[in-house]
């Protein structure tokens, strides 16, 4: 809407407001007498009269009753109504009174004027509001779709007040499994039966989506929304965040597809905002690796507790201008220093360092695609995971910081491959710093990250996008997922609760089979579940059948957060195997694959490489035959 017809319809609202207050005076002014009004009190009627409007004027315009829009009438518009209205009647009664002494003004005027003007005003607005929300849309429009709601509670009926705004949607009922509520009414929409009735009910009423409206909904109760749904050809659709639906924050402009992350995702994380903002408020925090998937996350999370400057240190300057122009746009009052470096380069380390006081480090920077780490870049995975994390230490030993977090990986449990005993050996030597500098060092560890750079879900959506066929390595492989917003703000939490020289182990919940996972996102799709085919390729160098996130020789300990533990490593390795392990990194130049796995094998002794290559590798020992790696199953 242009400026023009704003300040038109504002005129309006305006000028309605005026009539209003001049016919409620002159009722009650001639109710006052009986509607035999004598010439006298005729005369202090109307020389009253712009004296009374003009101040009730003047109060709704205090109030800016006149801002309000009309269509959206709601309680906050009827208590300013009726504050305003009060203070108006407040000031036209010390007017008149100090004027005339309220001569020949009825004293009943002065009690019906403001019950009349309340009355009047805020009828007007909604009688407006209900007019706009049934009023018929243009047959141009595309006809309203029939829509069925899960759940029957607060959040159904703010789902329904605002489908009603909306020509999109035609709700034809809801569907809730507490039987005591079927058959009742919810704003005028029956209660039709219980969720397992969709696919009958669907089928009578002709609603092809339904929408899940339940409050606080886990991952369980979507899922069987979900297969409830898929079972008899209903798309489900859920709302941004029913909390914000409730509260008005959101329209159900941005009602959505199901997507991967409401059936795998996971009880919300509850993080303790008061300690946080103690640990980063008004703190230098650097990342590094700040534009790649779980970097870029944190710089989101870390923004949100206004630290004094955020160093975001990122090999690739694509990856950092884009973060870096997302947090200028979120954060405008935060100080970003975007810095274009290597976390092998010692120099550059030092001189960021030394122009940018660092009070705490979060190191995310890693190469961590398993097989193509594994054959032809397998020294420049240590390289980058291990020697530049050992280069970070040897700067961080020169400017001290209070903290550092170091971004792990379960694949650096029992490792078998190159990029997992990469990680490893660096928490190995971070272990060893730890002992020797005041820094706090704490390292998480968890599994995959939903939708990550590399990660199966985007490659699976691009190969359901062409048709088919789906690669999977193992019909029966399992991974650990999370979302990247939940492993970051875990990290934010190991980080306040750590002490230094932990290992926090992310709780993953249970291994997702990535058969599953693949058929999931098929129906997702909207595809029949045997429309895309799936080929089974075999494990590629380096990859577990299971994953684990604990050792054989590690057990965790519980924290007072539920979702972290705190693993218990038996390494304690000496200053003569340190020195050994710096000589192999800083002295050998472009090590061959079989190179780096027998160096790997000297200082790691838990990793056993996979032997052979292609598609048929298996490993030197079966991890399935060990723990099952779930950190409950650990105490």
């Amino acid at each position: 809407m242009n400026n023009k017809h704003l300040y038109a319809r504002r005129y309006i609202a305006i000028a309605y407001d005026v009539v209003v207050a001049v016919c409620a005076w002159l009722f009650c002014f001639w109710l006052g007498y009986g509607f035999a009004l004598p010439d006298s009190a005729q005369s202090v009627m109307l020389q009253s009269l712009p004296l009374v409007v003009g101040s009730q004027l003047a109060c709704f315009a205090w109030f800016k009753l006149h801002r309000g829009i009309w269509r959206y009438a709601s309680l906050h518009d009827f208590r300013q109504i009726a504050l305003a209205v009060g203070c108006g009647t407040l000031l036209v009664t010390l007017i008149l009174f100090f004027y005339s002494r309220a001569y020949l003004v009825p004293r009943s005027a002065l009690i019906l004027d403001p019950l009349i003007l309340i009355l009047l005003m805020g009828g007007g607005r909604i009688t407006y509001r209900w007019w706009k929300e049934n009023l018929p849309y243009s047959s141009e429009v595309e006809p309203s779709r029939p829509v069925l709601i899960l759940g029957a509670g607060e959040g159904a009926f703010r789902l329904i007040q605002q489908l009603h705004r909306t020509p999109t949607w035609a709700v034809v009922g809801l569907l809730d499994d507490d039987t005591s509520k079927i058959g009742r009414n919810i704003a005028g929409l029956p209660i039709l039966g219980r969720w397992r009735d969709v696919a009958k009910i669907a089928g009578a009423t002709g609603a092809k989506h339904a929408l899940l409206a339940i409050h606080k909904a886990d991952h369980t109760v979507r899922r069987r929304a979900f297969d409830l749904c898929r079972a008899c050809g209903v798309k489900l659709l859920v709302v941004p965040d029913i909390d914000d639906l409730i509260s008005e924050r959101v329209r159900v402009s941005t009602i959505r597809d199901v997507d991967v992350d409401d059936l795998l995702g996971r009880d919300p994380v509850q993080l303790d905002f008061t300690g946080l903002n103690q640990l980063l408020a008004g703190r230098n925090v650097l990342v590094t690796g700040a534009g790649g998937s779980i970097g870029s996350e944190l710089c989101r999370q870390i923004a949100r507790f206004r630290p004094a400057a955020m160093v975001l240190f990122e090999a690739s300057e694509y990856a950092l201008y884009r973060i870096h122009e997302e947090l200028q746009r979120d954060f405008p009052d935060l100080q970003i220093h975007p810095v274009i470096g290597d976390v092998k380069d010692s120099s550059r380390l030092r001189h960021t360092f030394a122009h940018h006081p660092i009070d705490m480090v979060f190191h995310a920077a890693a190469y961590k695609h398993v097989p193509m780490m594994e054959t032809l870049n397998a020294w420049q995975a240590i390289l980058n995971n291990t020697l530049g994390t050992l280069r970070l230490m040897e700067v961080i030993a020169e400017y001290p910081v209070d903290r550092l977090v170091f971004v792990s990986t379960d694949k650096a449990v029992n490792p078998t491959s190159v990029m997992g005993a990469s990680k490893r050996l660096a928490e190995m030597l971070l272990r060893q710093w730890h002992r020797k500098i005041g820094t706090r060092i704490i390292i998480v560890r968890f599994g995959n990250v939903l939708g990550s750079t590399g990660s199966v879900v985007p490659k699976f959506k691009e190969q359901i996008a062409r048709g088919g066929p789906i690669t999977i390595t193992h019909p029966e492989i399992t991974r650990y997922f999370m979302s990247v917003s939940e492993a970051s703000q875990l990290m934010l939490q190991a980080a306040l609760m750590g002490q230094g020289g932990e290992i926090f182990v992310l709780d993953m919940g249970k291994p997702v089979r990535i058969l599953d996972l693949a058929q999931d996102l098929v129906r997702l799709s909207g595809l029949a579940e045997h429309s895309i085919p799936i080929e089974f390729t075999g494990l590629r160098p380096g990859e577990k059948l299971y994953e684990e996130l604990l050792s054989d020789d590690e057990a965790t300990l519980s924290t007072p957060h539920p979702k972290l533990r705190v693993a218990r490593p038996a390494d304690s390795q000496s200053g003569a195997w340190e020195a050994l392990v710096r000589k192999w990194l800083e002295e050998s130049a472009n090590l061959g694959d079989d190179e780096v796995r027998a160096g790997l094998a000297r200082f790691v002794p838990e990793y056993q490489p996979f032997q052979g290559s292609g598609s048929n590798v298996i490993p030197l020992r079966d991890p399935a035959l060990g723990r099952d790696g779930r950190v409950s199953a650990n105490t």
